[in-house]
């Protein structure tokens, strides 16, 4: 009955349509918007297209060949005009799933499977591998995995610092960055150590529209550097050296450099992590013949708490993970380069994160683990 109601319908559609369809100026005005707007979605266009033509009287050829569709999607579409108005033109009918929807006890089942550890020596599951285990379609696992936010194949880095004065040092760090003392100066220190010098063993291809450019997997070594780095925080300027080693004596270099590089007469807060040349005897000796200079040093297995680390990610993406370098010097050059463009227009660092929500979390931490195992 129904169908026999809209194919009625569409007989009656077609037959006020031969001498034409008005419309009132709204209807107008918004199918003229939508055919004109460039960003419509095409679909919308041509269906807006449509109605504009059948209400210019244009006949079911004309119309089906200035806007590009067959006939039955022109009788469609001025159907569905007819019974809807404008929204309809805009929606599209919702159809039945041709794949029947699974259990609850097989989701369920899926989900309990997906939190326990694979059979036999793999470390984690895999779609395939729960589609075979459960008797479902890899699709039918991946769907469910999505819906319940799993993800099997990956896995985030961690370490929890197991230092006895963590929250001491933490609100030390801490607060020279949110509160750094005035007339003083604020540098985050640490080196990037064994950067290598890195040529390819053949020339790649540039980037290019639908390509990607391309660089060989294998590579030669042409020796290593080590980049001894502080971060002004208040600034965001860099002091930058590079070295061969990374010893309590260049470590005693690059303080030095700091020394002739600082506003002479100010307090020089640094901030470093526990390496031992951080700590050696002659470094404790330097300090004592130079006491502007104060050492704070962050907790252990907490290197993200040094602002100086973010510089470093962004020099490896930016810089050095697809350079190509024939010899150290090259290197240290394309380095030395980096340095001088990020201090043309240094952006101050800015610390976010409040101290007690850090210990907070981290104490939330050493509980999950304890009570696991």
């Amino acid at each position: 009955m129904v169908d026999s109601q809209r194919s009625v319908g569409v007989r009656v559609w077609a037959m006020d349509t031969r001498h034409g369809l008005d419309l009132n100026s709204s209807d107008r005005a918004r199918l003229e918007a939508i055919a004109g707007d460039r960003n419509s979605p095409q679909k919308h266009v041509w269906r807006s297209r449509i109605v504009l033509l059948t209400a210019a009287g244009k006949v079911a050829a004309e119309i089906m060949r200035e806007a590009g569709v067959a006939q039955t999607c022109v009788r469609r579409w001025q159907a569905r005009f007819a019974a809807e108005g404008v929204d309809g033109l805009l929606r599209d009918k919702t159809r039945p799933s041709r794949i029947p929807p699974l259990d609850a006890a097989v989701v369920e089942r899926v989900v309990a499977e997906t939190l326990k550890p694979p059979p036999g020596e793999v470390t984690h599951w895999t779609a395939a591998a729960m589609a075979k285990a459960i008797g479902v379609s890899v699709s039918s696992v991946q769907r469910i995995w999505r819906k319940h936010g799993l993800q099997p194949h990956r896995i985030r880095q961690f370490k929890l610092s197991n230092d006895k004065h963590f929250a001491e040092k933490l609100r030390d760090v801490v607060g020279l960055y949110v509160d750094p003392p005035a007339h003083a100066v604020v540098l985050s220190f640490d080196e990037k150590s064994q950067i290598q010098a890195l040529d390819r063993t053949q020339p790649g291809l540039p980037l290019k529209k639908g390509r990607c450019g391309t660089m060989t997997h294998d590579y030669k070594r042409n020796g290593t550097t080590t980049l001894f780095a502080a971060l002004n925080v208040l600034n965001g300027s860099v002091i930058g050296q590079c070295m061969q080693r990374h010893r309590h004596q260049e470590f005693i270099r690059f303080l030095n450099q700091i020394e002739t590089k600082t506003p002479p007469g100010k307090i020089v807060h640094v901030i470093l992590d526990n390496y031992a040349a951080h700590k050696h005897p002659k470094v404790v000796e330097w300090l004592a013949r130079h006491p502007r200079f104060v050492f704070h040093f962050t907790p252990t297995s907490a290197s993200w708490l040094n602002a100086v680390e973010g510089f470093f990610a962004i020099l490896t993406k930016r810089r050095l993970k697809r350079g190509v370098f024939k010899s150290i010097v090259d290197l240290q050059a394309a380095i030395n380069r980096y340095l001088a463009e990020h201090n043309i227009a240094p952006k101050p660092f800015t610390w976010t994160k409040d101290a007690d929500t850090i210990i907070a979390a981290v104490k939330r931490g050493h509980q999950a683990l304890d009570s696991i195992h």
